[in-house]
């Protein structure tokens, strides 16, 4: 006999069973199996379902690959990661499902929490909450400063899975350390898994607008170091991550269905949980911020003034400098033609200084003139900070230039300040420091040099940070003192991967890693991580030894590829000196 069972569209998600019993015809049970179990999930190529989504290019990518690219850096250098998704792993399901079992929601009422999961928008701002665990008994703790010594360091990780199957193993104990690309692709590993298209999103100078204002105020004093307010400050990312996801939005009036935001880094509560989303891109671009879920914090993350205020000694707030065009800068997602970029600023936002822009401004309530206080007549100095794009362990140079436009030559004091940041702000130690008097003939342009020598910055930069560079102008004849700032990346050297000859599932296959060091000290304490979905568990590999200055690395590892297909090698490198070097090689299983 042959039965065939069809589930509605707006079917439950879960772990289903199966019974089967044969009757008598006098009501005995003569026979019972229920040994039958399966996953049900969202079904993104049904028509029916509200996260169908009719274009099997997009499903190819933003369902079945488990291989992502997540971009970072800053938004005029920017740079990228591979990612292991692997959420076709052993396990990765029962695991996705026990994310959701231990939602707040589920422990409350665990029938109401089932009946609503046939519904995306439910089940992805559950999804939102436990993949960080402010709150709950989610996935990933969140840290952004040293020390890491207590979990793993968050630039270490290369995929999602290690990270899940360690927060399953440990009993739903949160995973040590996350930060915002890391909370997003276990995101996207977990949506993906469920049958909810899903991508991976950056934001480039990203806001983080905590009282609503649509501006982000940053306070200097006269030394140009960020005062500390006694409450929960603004700050503007470098880059921040977040997913977006499919789906008809049956619950909003139409025109909000689509590409929807999410958010898993634990940043501002919404309805009493750190969760954020989803919220209906179109919403953004329109600025419909009365739409659910958080839109005007979305609204904000890629919209706000930033705007610079220097206090006096008196404790006088005095405005240097709005900036409107900062936030919200080359939005990026992988291509699904390939590991290229996408650049899809265009869905978040009209062109910068057009006429819609500004409607859109006015609806969402952030104000589109000058604020008063700044003087409507341009001063003559111009300030400008110029870069190369250094790499980690060279030493560098800075180039201040202040340009004189005016008739008459100008005296005027510049400060300069190199200091350590991390990608959402953190301030590290101060670099460099130079106060100087200057004299800039009329029409032309004096440039001062800022020496940047790795023994120097060694001493203030750790982990992924960056260099900030301020410099600060004050001239008698000029109504404003004038502030330019530049982000620097110190970018990585990278792991060389070969894997030679040809690749047949379960046949041993080896790959030939390297790596030299750059740097003129050793280094010490060095550890490989290599994984890849459908090729080998995360394996991490001790050196035994140190790398002295200009002297290479080596080692073997031998895998049997596990699954067919183009498939990604990922190899972290970490030691005392120089973490977060990464690298990646393509291998095709046959």
């Amino acid at each position: 006999m042959l039965l065939t069972l069809h589930s509605p569209a707006d079917a439950i998600i879960g772990h289903y069973r199966l019974a089967v019993s044969v009757m008598s015809p006098d009501g005995r049970t003569l026979q019972k199996t229920d040994k039958s179990d399966f996953h049900l999930l969202f079904n993104p190529w049904c028509k029916d379902d509200v996260v169908y989504l009719p274009d099997e290019s997009l499903l190819r990518e933003y369902i079945m690959n488990e291989d992502g690219v997540i971009f970072m850096g800053t938004w005029d250098y920017i740079r990228s990661i591979h990612w292991n998704y692997g959420q076709f792993e052993d396990y990765v399901m029962d695991i996705c499902f026990e994310v959701l079992d231990n939602s707040n929601d589920a422990l409350r009422n665990s029938k109401m929490d089932m009946e609503h999961r046939f519904d995306p928008v439910y089940v992805s701002r559950i999804i939102t909450a436990m993949i960080n665990s402010n709150g709950d008994r989610g996935v990933l703790s969140g840290r952004w400063q040293e020390p890491y010594s207590d979990g793993v360091a968050p630039y270490k990780w290369t995929g999602s899975v290690p990270i899940l199957q360690k927060w399953s193993k440990a009993g739903v104990r949160a995973v040590k350390y996350g930060q915002c690309w890391v909370f997003a692709a276990v995101a996207c590993t977990v949506l993906r898994c469920l049958g909810i298209p899903t991508r991976l999103i950056t934001n480039f100078s990203s806001a983080h607008d905590v009282d609503g204002n649509l501006s982000i105020d940053f306070l200097l004093n006269e030394r140009l170091e960020s005062v500390d307010r006694r409450d929960r400050e603004d700050s503007s990312w470098n880059f921040h991550c977040w997913v977006e996801s499919w789906m008809r939005r049956v619950d909003l009036p139409k025109g909000n269905d689509g590409w929807q935001v999410l958010d898993p880094t634990p940043q501002e509560l919404s309805d009493g949980e750190f969760c954020c989303g989803p919220c209906p891109v179109t919403a953004v671009k329109e600025g419909n911020l009365g739409v659910k879920y958080d839109a005007p914090f979305v609204f904000a993350e890629v919209n706000a003034d930033i705007i610079h205020w220097v206090i006096q000694r008196d404790g006088q707030r005095k405005k240097l400098k709005v900036d409107q065009a900062t936030v919200g800068r080359n939005i990026s997602t992988k291509s699904v033609y390939g590991d290229q970029r996408e650049d899809v600023t265009l869905h978040y936002k009209y062109p910068e200084g057009s006429k819609k822009e500004r409607e859109v401004y006015e609806k969402a309530g952030r104000r589109v003139t000058e604020p008063a206080g700044i003087s409507a007549e341009p001063g003559h100095l111009k300030l400008s900070i110029k870069h190369p794009k250094p790499v980690f362990g060279t030493d560098f140079d800075v180039i201040v230039e202040v340009k004189n436009e005016g008739d008459r030559d100008a005296d005027a004091q510049l400060t300069m300040l190199a200091m350590a940041v991390t990608y959402n702000s953190l301030r590290g130690g101060e670099c460099q420091r130079q106060t100087i008097s200057v004299t800039v003939p009329a029409h032309s342009v004096h440039k001062e040099v800022l020496h940047l020598r790795y023994d120097d910055y060694i001493k203030c930069v750790s982990g992924n940070s960056l260099i900030r560079v301020k410099a600060f102008l004050e001239a008698p004849g000029e109504s404003e003192p004038l502030l330019s700032v530049a982000n620097i990346p110190l970018s990585m050297p990278e792991v060389v991967i070969q894997v030679p000859g040809k690749a047949v599932l379960w046949k041993p296959v080896t790959a030939y890693i390297s790596f030299t060091n750059p740097l003129s000290v050793p280094l010490k304490g060095g550890v490989f991580t290599v994984e890849g979905a459908g090729l080998l568990l995360a394996t991490e590999i001790p050196l035994k030894r140190d790398i002295l200055p200009g002297h290479k690395a080596s080692l073997e590892l031998s895998f049997s590829p596990m699954r067919a297909g183009v498939r990604k090698l990922l190899v972290d490198f970490d030691s005392d000196k120089l973490k977060d070097v990464k690298g990646v090689a393509t291998v095709a299983v046959l």
